[in-house]
């Protein structure tokens, strides 16, 4: 039996249907990546398989006694405490018995309090009246395996940490399937490559939406697509459901095609003379009214964006020339005797951790912000646009229209006044939506808006800092083949390295210490010629090389035979710590072991903690020593 399945499902919120007639069913072990235009239905659908919303006509079935858990496209702000309190908030009405354990647990390491004992015995056996003992094991379990300090305070984590504790508290339930929506956001790509080898490790089966194309090729076993209220499976790689998706929408047209030529043909007999009426054949006129009703059944697919850029005249030869440029906070260096030239035309991508500074580096080279060091020139005639990640440069309390125009009826493009109505249609916006506020818009709506007000802007350099997020595959696929024709320069910061792969022709990379290094190409290529491990301090392949020269691939690090040997006994190691940690879990799961004196419990306790951290350094260096064969092809 499937885990879930769909069955004829209608979906509607008083508007266009979201789901109409959909079927989908999710096996064990799948993982099944959902894929649809921006506003098509695709968090809705999650919701629905998650049981959080019913369909307005059909049926959702479950596997008897089946656990979901979902992983939210948005971090949300009302959470507080530690990252333990935030993993154990995902396990329902246990959720506050399980933080208060904890706390009292931590109290007794640093004090020998009697009544904080008594309180904890009183919650231990409340765990256990429960059944809930075994969900403590689960949070400490999912936060070990994650690499996370559970006493940490998640306001204070960055948005790639955030996200991390935010998939513990979704692994926390030990859930049958996981929802995953939008995963990668907001992660760096070492996160990113983080993510995609823990859950091809430990999720069982997975439904996962993401606008990530390398991440999906990597993770996803299935693609299911959301187009037009309906659910079309392809499976196989990203490349396979292009090309089957462009049969498909080629053999839609040509049936369209054929069936309006019927149409024509049966109406113009319908209207013929009275003779004609009188003799007509009843069976050819209901054949014609079901086609009439095809006809105004079919859903037009929704249009792709029409991008087009309002180049300025051209800049200098000579865009940004950088020489020696040092910047630091607080003494730390940001970037450190960083050189640059780049040149009318280059395509350069950013690429480095979350906070190294390469929003930094951006200002800087634009003249933003001047360095402690060193010297920046820019070229003559610039007219820079700017994408901004924080979607800043849109007003809230304004509509789609002020936002783009300022106000105003028209933009000029081109040199071409257009109306701005019909300008926002081509970034797939409605009068109505163009007419109404901002505030309601998806994250992918707003990045569509940000893009159509940067390109009603003259400009000769363009500076996009995360222009990919939450925008679909299509328009990712029209954005990056305008930013190869457009003659002016690009300065882009991106952690999608499908987008780096396809557009860059040089890679700017923060490789720590405020160290910034030039790479030929995109991601891939960075891959390629960035030094191995056991080499950092060789001087990497010049990102300027003479024509026809091409930089020297390093190979990856194999493993030594020390590496090998500690790999292979990394599991017995992480099995005698589980047994270690089960054997103190049962011996405190006793209300006897309460009653004993304060310091034995604190050493206890102590002992607990000092194998969550250990289980940790094992996890981290199993995954390290792993992602090693791997890369060498082993």
């Amino acid at each position: 039996m499937a885990l879930v399945t769909l069955k004829d499902v209608d979906l509607a919120f008083g508007g266009p249907m979201l789901l109409e007639g959909a079927d989908l069913q999710i096996e064990k072990g799948e993982r099944i990546c959902l894929i649809g235009r921006n506003g098509a239905g695709k968090s809705t659908l999650l919701k629905l398989v998650d049981g959080e919303l019913l369909p307005d006509r059909g049926a959702v079935s479950r596997e008897p006694g089946l656990k979901t858990s979902m992983l939210p496209q948005e971090v949300s702000l009302g959470l507080h405490g530690s990252v333990y309190d935030v993993v154990a908030s995902g396990q329902g009405e246990n959720a506050a018995l399980l933080v208060e354990h904890h706390r009292l647990s931590r109290e007794l390491v640093d004090r020998d309090d009697r009544k904080a004992a008594a309180r904890l015995c009183e919650v231990q056996h409340a765990l256990e009246t429960a059944g809930a003992w075994r969900l403590q094991q689960q949070v400490r379990t999912a936060i070990s395996r994650l690499g996370l300090d559970e006493s940490a305070p998640f306001g204070e984590l960055s948005a790639g940490l955030k996200r991390r504790v935010y998939l513990a508290r979704a692994l926390a339930s030990d859930p049958d399937l996981l929802l995953l929506d939008e995963p990668t956001n907001h992660l760096d790509i070492d996160a990113i490559l983080w993510m995609e080898s823990f859950l091809l490790r430990y999720a069982k089966t997975m439904l996962f939406v993401t606008h990530d194309r390398a991440f999906l090729d990597r993770v996803a076993s299935r693609i299911v697509e959301l187009d037009r209220a309906r659910l079309v499976s392809f499976p196989g790689s990203y490349e396979g459901y292009l090309c089957r998706k462009e049969e498909m929408l080629e053999n839609e047209a040509a049936r369209a095609a054929r069936l309006d030529k019927r149409v024509q043909r049966e109406e113009t007999w319908f209207r013929q003379g009275i003779k004609a009426r009188r003799t007509r054949n009843e069976g050819r006129v209901r054949a014609l009214m079901a086609m009439r009703a095809e006809v105004e059944r079919r859903r037009a697919r929704m249009g792709n964006v029409r991008l087009s850029l309002q180049e300025a005249e051209r800049s200098g030869k000579q865009v940004i020339v950088a020489r020696h440029i040092t910047f630091a906070y607080d003494e730390e260096p940001v970037v450190l005797d960083f050189t640059a030239t780049i040149m009318r035309g280059e395509k350069v991508g950013i690429i480095g951790p979350n906070g190294c500074g390469k929003t930094t580096l951006l200002r800087i080279l634009l003249g933003e912000i001047v360095p402690d060091k060193g010297s920046v020139r820019q070229g003559a005639g610039l007219e820079v646009a700017y994408f901004d990640q924080l979607r800043a440069q849109l007003d809230e309390g304004k509509t789609l229209q002020q936002n783009v125009s300022g106000g105003g009826d028209t933009v000029f493009v081109n040199g071409k006044a257009r109306n701005v109505i019909g300008y926002l249609q081509d970034f797939l916006f409605s009068p109505d939506q163009a007419r109404a506020p901002i505030t309601a818009l998806s994250g992918g709506e707003r990045n569509r808006l940000l893009l159509a007000r940067l390109f009603a802007r003259p400009s000769n350099v363009l500076v996009l800092d995360e222009p990919t997020n939450d925008l679909d595959p299509e328009t990712l696929e029209l954005l990056e083949a305008m930013l190869i024709e457009y003659a002016g320069t690009v300065l882009m910061v991106s952690h999608d390295r499908a987008f780096l792969n396809n557009v860059a022709s040089s890679t700017l990379v923060f490789e720590g210490r405020g160290r910034v290094r030039e790479y030929v190409g995109g991601y891939d290529d960075w891959v390629r010629q960035r030094p191995a491990e056991a080499g950092e301090g060789k001087k990497p392949a010049s990102a300027r090389k003479k024509p026809g020269s091409r930089p020297s691939p390093v190979r990856p690090r194999r493993l030594t035979f020390k590496d090998q040997r500690e790999l292979a006994q990394i599991p017995d190691l992480i099995e005698k710590l589980e047994a270690e940690r089960l054997s103190l879990f049962d011996a405190m799961s006793d209300p006897a072991f309460y009653k004993r004196p304060g310091d034995e419990i604190a050493r206890h306790t102590s002992r607990l903690d000092d194998l969550e951290r250990e289980l940790a350094e094992a996890y981290a260096r199993w995954e390290h020593l792993e992602g090693l064969v791997l890369e060498a092809g082993g």
